[in-house]
């Protein structure tokens, strides 16, 4: 049966993705979660977003797809022998990209939406603030869009609320949520799998930081 006002949430339990919850839990009536696990080095994430989406009362399922993770032994983020990239390499992308990890947790999340009656997908991935992945652009989205929809004769829609948003602005829209702190004290960005603030030296914690120093700054100078 077609639930026309419901959405399925891309949830790792960041601040994107936990944003992007909130985000359709404003726009539709019925949403559910989604999260993956691929092999990471941590799996703390998995447990930080479904606990989160326990207290938002959103149905959270969790799927293994753990065979990227054996696929290509090059990433940091899934092989503990491999020391993460800090910046990235002028010629190439940094270590933390997992090759089609976006395509395949939209892939499988769209077969899991239809299974559903799931016609909306959201996913929190953004090309204006980013390490350089080539699955956060806009174009691979809506290509995969029509992919899937070619695939299984649906009309899938995948929304992209952070597309168009740097790190200041996804604190901004958890601001006007009314998420902020959960975002700030209850989400894992970390790439090391701490906490909050976490490591503070990761790709992940600089831009998250960095987008709150912003955030905060411009927030101040408006209540003045």
């Amino acid at each position: 049966m077609r639930q026309k006002d419901a959405a399925l949430v891309c949830f790792s339990g960041g601040q994107d993705s936990t944003t992007c919850l909130f985000w359709a839990k404003k726009r539709f009536s019925r949403v559910e979660a989604v999260c993956f696990t691929y092999g990471q080095k941590h799996s703390l994430e998995i447990e930080v977003a479904r606990q989160i989406a326990a207290d938002a009362d959103v149905p959270f399922q969790l799927l293994d797809v753990s065979l990227l993770s054996q696929l290509d032994t090059s990433c940091s983020l899934t092989n503990t022998s491999v020391e993460m990239d800090r910046e990235k390499p002028a010629d190439s992308y940094p270590n933390t990209f997992v090759p089609g990890r976006n395509m395949v947790f939209l892939t499988f999340a769209a077969i899991l939406a239809r299974s559903k009656g799931i016609f909306h997908l959201v996913t929190g991935v953004s090309e204006a603030d980013y390490s350089g992945y080539p699955d956060c652009r806009d174009t691979f989205v809506r290509s995969l869009n029509v992919t899937l929809n070619l695939a299984m004769d649906e009309q899938f829609v995948i929304h992209t609320p952070l597309m168009e948003r740097d790190k200041s602005e996804v604190w901004e829209l958890a601001d006007e949520l009314g998420v902020f702190d959960l975002v700030r004290t209850r989400t894992l960005t970390c790439y090391n799998g701490i906490m909050a603030e976490g490591c503070g030296h990761c790709p992940a914690c600089k831009l998250r930081e960095e987008g709150l120093r912003k955030y905060l700054a411009r927030r101040q100078s408006k209540r003045k």
